[in-house]
């Protein structure tokens, strides 16, 4: 059956001024409705209009008769009635969309607002396993490779295969349409027939013919009359075309290139109707002659079973390649994973040995190369063990070596010295010679036994023997008693002490002997390098922490000396002289000391500038120091703020030329008693120990100084 196509009429204009009559009714309600309450919700007049229009229309269209058609008379009401309630509606349902919109917007933004957290929060967990996890980063390398690699090579081989496909049904297209354009022609050009419906019969049956009809439709054709040229009279065939299809389907550039061409043969991919869907497919178009009438004869061919058996292949690709992808990532995570686990095992076994498990091993299986680190690992793990143990029995050896040695030189360092108090005390009745020997033998007695008391206060700390004896003690009265303590010393230097420190008192919890011995030892070390200069002590409180810095402006010490500064026995003086300093214990002690308290003695110098030691302990115990009051680099110490500190001087500096009278008598003593006749240790403890005092605490190249008083254990 040919499908012609059919001119639909277009429905009759029924029922026009009805239609104007009903829509005049709603305005002019509406507009009534509108005066009636200007201001008032429009959704109200909304809801009300229509049921007004549904009633008052019918009335009106039964009263007066409606206008004929083609009158072209207005409708009842006029035409600005029409119009206003046409503004009406426009504006309600403008007004309906904004809040529409405005709700939609509202609902994602609180969406966004609720999904934007989560997904921060997965980014930031896949970002820190990326980082913590070398098995997860190697997995999912691999699975982003894999999955990259696989749509790269399914593009391609679903893009060969499809052009394939593609080509192979364009060759058979091509092939069959020459074979039936030419049956076409050979019918028509032997068709023996004159009247129009034998001329319509044929067209349809040869047509029919080329469709192949049957259990499946092989091809479709289109058959149409070429435009612009001159129409015979026995032209009783126009167009014809399958079912479903006109001449829309065939593309505009493929009509033009069979339009201008002879006997050539063209074709194109198009899209045609099928049922209630649209089937890719090729027309290839032709030319052909009847009755004096050149035809446009374009024949269709279905590609939907190559585009359905590609769509199975692209399944199939795409299913293999996710297993495929499956796989890889199940064979990536298996073999990271025996690699990876060994690393973090010996990760682990590493950190156990760190905080003192020495026994710890690795676990050895096999004989590859992992089994072989482990194993080594283990030989390392037990060749540190075996070190660390012989370390660490020998400082508990040399350790008891120390306070045995200390403890047992007590009695006749003890008998010693009283013996030396004897000789010291009737010097004047001996030689020049044996008077100068009787003072350097106390002088060394009394340093002796300062160094003994160090050396047992150190053995305390080293046997855990050392408790904190911690009450609530005002710091800043604790540092002003000690520099009153040091005056004597500090006139010696002629030195002035400065104390900078807040109005009121600082309650701090510490032990205030153990804190008196470091601030000691810091003072007396900035005086005996301060070289002669000012010496500034300063106290600050914060919320948690209070600090201490002891300044001098005296010879100074490198980064390097003030990194081992606290080291036992240690001497930035290479030659190790002790014409000054004392035991070299006297930092050592100090910081042992602040260690007790959870506080914090840092040092800091720069050569030819001074130095500056920070002590830094907290307000009360178990509260952890975040920062300190007082920064380690120093500034210059200015006057403070009227009424906000209080700065006491201690002493002013001596005259130009002046000089403390012990000391200079010290040396006059020296070069006028001394020839020959003793060793340079003897000579070095002399000049030293001038009338009758050592100089003692914590120096930053490791020295003890300052004045010792018998008995005083490990006193600064």
């Amino acid at each position: 059956m040919v499908s012609a196509i059919q001119q639909v009429p277009e429905p009759a204009d029924r029922g026009v001024g009805q239609a104007l009559a009903t829509d005049t009714a709603q305005a002019i309600a509406t507009d009534t409705a509108l005066d009636a309450t200007p201001d008032t919700a429009p959704e109200t007049v909304a809801d009300t209009a229509p049921a007004a229009s549904s009633a008052e229309p019918t009335a009106k269209s039964a009263a007066e008769p409606s206008a004929p058609r083609g009158s072209g008379q207005p409708p009842a009401g006029g035409w600005p009635g029409l119009w206003r309630g046409y503004a009406f509606r426009t504006r309600l349902w403008a007004k309906r969309a904004r809040i529409v919109g405005v709700r939609v917007a509202r609902l994602v933004r609180t969406g966004m607002h609720r999904l934007l957290p989560g997904i921060r929060y997965l980014l930031r967990a896949v970002h820190r396993k990326w980082r913590r996890s070398l098995q997860f980063r190697t997995v999912l390398t691999t699975l982003l490779l894999a999955i990259g690699s696989f749509a790269v090579v399914g593009a391609y081989l679903s893009n060969q295969i499809a052009n394939n496909l593609f080509q192979e049904r364009l060759a058979q297209a091509e092939s069959e349409t020459r074979y039936n354009v030419k049956q076409v022609q050979d019918t028509f050009d032997g068709a023996q027939v004159t009247d129009q419906s034998s001329v319509i019969t044929l067209v349809y049956d040869t047509l029919n013919a080329v469709e192949g009809r049957g259990s499946v439709i092989q091809r479709r054709y289109v058959f149409e009359a070429m435009p612009e040229q001159t129409k015979p009279r026995n032209r009783w065939v126009e167009s014809r075309a399958s079912d479903q299809l006109t001449i829309g389907v065939i593309p505009p550039e493929l009509r033009k290139a069979v339009q201008n061409s002879g006997k050539d043969q063209y074709w194109a991919s198009t899209q045609f109707p099928v049922g209630t869907e649209d089937r890719p497919g090729i027309a290839v178009g032709n030319k052909v002659t009847f009755n004096g009438t050149v035809y446009e004869l374009y024949l269709i061919y279905d590609l939907n079973t190559a585009q359905k058996t590609l769509d199975e292949i692209q399944n199939v690709l795409l299913a293999g390649g996710a297993l495929l992808v499956l796989m890889i990532g199940g064979v990536a995570w298996y073999v990271t994973r025996n690699v990876v686990s060994p690393v973090s095992h010996a990760a682990v076994v590493s950190e156990k040995l760190a905080a003192g498990q020495l026994q710890e091993r690795m676990v050895v299986k096999g004989e590859d190369e992992v089994a072989r680190l482990g194993a080594s690992f283990n030989h390392m793990a037990a060749s540190l063990q075996e070190q660390i143990t012989q370390l660490a029995t020998l400082s508990q050896m040399q350790q008891r070596f120390v306070s045995d040695v200390s403890h047992e030189l007590r009695t006749p360092l003890t008998t010693v010295r009283m013996a030396a108090e004897v000789l010291y005390d009737a010097r004047e009745d001996f030689d020049p010679i044996n008077k100068r020997s009787a003072e350097l033998l106390y002088n060394q007695v009394e340093r002796f036994q300062s160094l003994l008391a160090d050396l047992l206060e150190i053995s305390r700390f080293d046997a855990g023997a050392a408790t904190l004896d911690a009450e609530p003690t005002d710091i800043v009265q604790l540092v002003a008693h000690v520099i009153d303590g040091v005056a004597p010393v500090a006139a010696e230097y002629g030195s002035a002490v400065t104390l900078n420190a807040p109005a009121g008192s600082v309650i701090v919890d510490m032990d205030d002997r153990r804190i008196d011995r470091i601030l000691r030892n810091l003072i007396l070390n900035a005086l005996e390098h301060g070289e002669g200069r000012p010496v500034n002590v300063s106290v600050a409180a914060g919320d948690t922490a209070v600090a201490v810095a002891v300044r001098d402006h005296g010879i100074g010490m490198t980064p390097a000396e003030a990194a081992r500064v606290f080291d036992r026995f240690w001497r930035a003086d290479p030659a190790r002289a002790r014409t000054t300093g004392g035991s070299g214990l006297g930092l050592s002690i100090a910081a042992e000391d602040t260690k007790l308290h959870d506080g914090w003695l840092q040092a800091w110098g720069n050569k030819g500038h001074g130095s500056n030691f920070l002590l830094t302990l907290p307000l009360r115990r178990d509260e952890p120091i975040t920062k300190s009051p007082l920064q380690l680099e120093p500034v210059n110490v200015g006057l403070p703020v009227a009424g906000s500190q209080r700065t006491v001087v201690l002493l002013d500096p001596p005259r130009t030329g002046e000089a403390p009278a012990s000391a200079s008598g010290a040396r006059r003593t020296m070069s006028d008693g001394f020839t020959d006749g003793f060793t340079e240790d003897l000579t070095e403890g002399f000049s030293a120990g001038g009338g009758g005092r050592a100089a003692g605490g914590a120096t930053p190249d490791g020295g003890s100084a300052g004045h010792r008083e018998t008995g005083t254990e490990g006193g600064a």
